[in-house]
């Protein structure tokens, strides 16, 4: 007689006539440590995974990253159609070549070289790799100049502030040169001209500034350093460049203030990098390094490779990478144009300053700096707190806990030295954060206010305990 009996191991190690939840492998340890010796279906293996990175945080509401989160679907189908190509091969695939070059030229505009200049850039995997690139061209050239001259070259120094991302001194300890850090004060958060006057001299290869901090968003006195240099080379023969370390606000402010000076158009500015992945709207990894003339980049730092069907020049640290995201850094410079930049930037800044006054208004909250210039914000607790009824221990780390578990991702530290004992929440307002999300964010900051003054007054209410000796 047959039987109609189902057996189960048997169904759940096909995994026919299921779902992945009913096959064997949701319900075996998911191989961590080890390659497994067999493999598993397609579905599962993704399914596996992408479960696990659900318990990644939302990245539309992830306020504490600079990098693009959101492009449009034909971005996405030009990225998709071309993760496939290594932008070295440009023998093979010289039209993504061509393309970078012509983003090159795009940016070396939107940053005013002159137009007698021959400019000259690269692609990278981001504004790390841009600076790290951008100042040991610089240390090339004072090297080169030094040993013309018969003069001492193995001291070099580099000169900036405290409010420089931390390539900055990984780059003066790789490649062995001093750093010369302006500390922070209370007050003072960007590197000023006087202070670069006190540490420049004769070994200064480069002081790099900052076109929006990552700590406050502030931008470094980066004209008045120029008028500064200007002065010492006349007076002293110091021909010293400036690196603008454009990678928040370098696609930002030409699009909101076209006036103000911080690129080529100053003298002593000779190299600028910009993150393509921060607001060039490109998801990450892409960076942009351009040199206002090829003069300021020494021969001896670009390599040419003939193994790969062509001679090939090369000026990176890295080798290998992909083409989509400078495929789509150009996407977007012909979708959006300077009017389509310039519309987005302007929205971000009216979104910035809402939600500033907004935050303002709840009487928690603080601006670190009162002129808002790029769509970061930076905010502090107000010292009266417990006239709200807040208890005294509450501080920014809190806060930015409780935000975690109301999914907003806004990141909580102190300052650099000298303004350490200062600690701020940060809001960076990307394209896809909109006044709405503003108020949501503002709403869900009141009720975690609420839910403090509810803990103190239930606490309040309790009666005390008593002692039986």
């Amino acid at each position: 007689m047959l039987s109609n009996k189902i057996n189960v191991k048997d169904m759940k190690k096909t995994g026919k006539n299921t779902s992945i939840y009913g096959s064997r492998y949701v319900s075996e340890p998911i191989p961590k440590y080890e390659i497994p010796e067999g493999g598993m279906p397609s579905k599962a293996a993704y399914q596996l995974i992408n479960d696990e990175l659900n318990l990644d945080g939302n990245i539309n509401l992830n306020l504490a990253s600079f990098v693009t989160t959101w492009m449009e679907p034909e971005a996405d189908m030009l990225i998709n159609q071309t993760n496939g190509k290594n932008f070295v091969d440009n023998d093979e695939y010289p039209q993504t070549e061509i393309i970078q070059n012509r983003v090159i030229n795009m940016l070396a505009g939107l940053f005013n070289a002159p137009e007698d200049s021959d400019f000259i850039g690269t692609s990278t995997i981001g504004s790390s790799e841009a600076i790290m690139l951008g100042v040991l061209a610089h240390k090339w050239s004072w090297r080169e100049k030094r040993k013309a001259e018969g003069k001492d070259s193995s001291n070099p120094n580099i000169v900036m502030g405290a409010d420089v991302h931390v390539v900055w001194e990984k780059f003066a300890k790789y490649f062995d040169v001093e750093l010369r850090m302006v500390p922070m004060e209370k007050g003072e958060y960007t590197l000023t001209a006087d202070k670069v006057k006190e540490n420049i001299d004769e070994n200064t290869i480069a002081v790099g500034v900052v076109l929006g901090t990552t700590f406050t968003g502030q931008i470094d006195q980066i004209e008045e350093v120029n008028d500064l240099l200007v002065k010492v080379k006349e007076e002293k023969g110091w021909d010293i460049p400036i690196h603008v370390d454009g990678a928040s606000g370098a696609f930002v402010m030409p699009f909101l203030d076209s006036d103000f000076k911080w690129d080529f158009r100053l003298s002593h500015v000779r190299s600028i990098n910009v993150s393509g992945h921060k607001y060039g709207l490109v998801y990450p990894g892409v960076g942009w390094l351009i040199f206002k003339d090829k003069k300021y980049l020494s021969d001896d730092l670009i390599f040419e490779v003939n193994y790969l069907g062509g001679i090939l020049p090369t000026f990176n640290l890295n080798f290998s990478k992909g083409s989509s995201m400078v495929i789509a850094q150009y996407y977007n410079l012909l979708r959006l144009g300077k009017e389509g930049y310039s519309n987005i930037m302007h929205n971000l800044m009216d979104t910035t300053i809402y939600l500033a006054d907004t935050l303002k208004d709840t009487g928690y909250f603080k601006l670190l700096d009162e002129e808002l210039i790029l769509p970061i914000i930076a905010i502090k607790l107000e010292d009266n707190l417990k006239d709200f009824g807040i208890p005294d221990e509450v501080d920014v780390f809190d806060i930015s806990r409780k935000l975690r578990e109301k999914g907003w991702l806004v990141p909580a530290y102190t300052l650099p030295a000298n303004a350490e004992d200062i600690a701020v929440l940060r809001i960076v307002i990307k394209e896809n954060f909109t006044r709405d999300m503003a108020d949501l964010l503002v709403q869900d900051l009141n009720n975690i206010f609420d839910e403090y003054k509810k803990d103190l007054k239930d606490d309040s209410k309790k009666e005390p305990s008593i002692n039986i000796f």
